[in-house]
């Protein structure tokens, strides 16, 4: 029998020891991803943040090519904006570089959907043939590119002209493409659609290899025709998707200044000068850089606008669907 003085036959439990700190090479490798892409993130807010700051403080001030030169401008708060507003030239700019956006967008996101559709269809090898063709479209350098539809439509010596002659279409010949408006637009339109259906098709593409191919089976079975398949299975379910593309689309149009500029420079008579266009026209022809300045945020706000309503109604869209599941 234990006695109160006896000694307790179980072992004493040794109390933990004290959690060491955590080593200092193990916090450095924790800080090594974010240390290594600080130089890119400084350098994008720097190169991106910089300007739009820049440009939305010299659209509050008096800023001339003295100012430019001198130095010294002034504070003027809201003028440049009311200037620009009151300018009926402006509000037919705002209108003709919507219908440049809407028309562009809407050709590229219909021929990259059907693009990205035939390549779903194509066998192996023909399907890279295809795909080989849109990533050099894609990759061609913007300059190069307008400079070959620049040759494309030379009055006397472009292929274009030359072929029409050719089919019979005599009213073609020394045809000076670029002396009108409505052509100057269309081989406009036509540059930037090309350029821009490469990005879609594939970008859709991809989407369209991870739908289940039971979907398409079971549409199949029902009787689905291929519009029926697409606007039941399809694009429910790359829905996320085609927004995207489609805002994307909308930023790269809305913003398009190398191409015009290279081929027409806004001309003729302002037939396709748009907003980045008639802000540079502003700022660099008539050195008003506070005037290019305020046309320019004005820009980027138009831009925001439809990129916030084209988003929201995405996500309720998406909300409609998960609350009738």
């Amino acid at each position: 029998m234990l006695t109160a003085h006896s000694a307790d036959p179980r072992p004493a439990v040794a109390a933990p020891p004290p959690e060491p700190r955590r080593p200092r090479r193990r916090r450095l490798s924790a800080l090594w991803p974010y240390l290594l892409v600080a130089p890119t993130v400084v350098g994008t807010a720097f190169l991106l943040l910089y300007p739009l700051a820049r440009n939305i403080v010299m659209s509050f001030q008096h800023f001339g090519l003295g100012e430019l030169i001198r130095g010294g401008a002034t504070w003027v708060g809201f003028a440049n904006y009311r200037t620009v507003l009151e300018d009926p030239e402006f509000w037919t700019v705002v209108r003709r570089t919507l219908w440049w956006t809407g028309l562009n967008v809407v050709l590229i996101m219909v021929l990259g959907t059907l693009v990205s559709l035939m390549l779903n269809k194509l066998g192996r090898r023909m399907r890279f043939a295809v795909m080989s063709g849109l990533v050099l479209t894609w990759a061609t350098p913007v300059i190069a590119a307008t400079t070959i539809f620049q040759w494309l439509f030379q009055s006397r010596f472009g292929v274009v002209n030359w072929l029409l002659v050719k089919l019979g279409f005599d009213s073609y010949r020394d045809y000076a493409w670029f002396a009108h408006g409505d052509a100057t637009f269309a081989i406009l339109v036509t540059l930037v659609v090309w350029q821009s259906v490469p990005f879609a098709a594939l970008t859709l593409y991809g989407g369209l290899t991870t739908i289940p191919v039971e979907l398409y089976e079971s549409a199949r079975i029902d009787g689905a025709g291929a519009w029926q398949t697409f606007r039941l299975v399809t694009f429910p379910m790359l829905r996320s998707l085609f927004a995207l593309v489609t805002s994307l689309e909308v930023i790269w149009c809305l913003k398009c200044f190398a191409q015009i500029w290279v081929i027409s420079q806004g001309g003729p008579n302002g037939a396709t000068t748009t907003l980045p266009v008639y802000a540079f026209q502003i700022a660099q022809s008539l050195h008003k850089y506070d005037l290019g300045s305020a046309v320019s945020t004005l820009t980027v706000l138009i831009l925001l606008g439809a990129l916030v309503f084209n988003l929201r109604r995405m996500f309720r869209q998406e909300g409609r669907e998960e609350n009738a599941l």
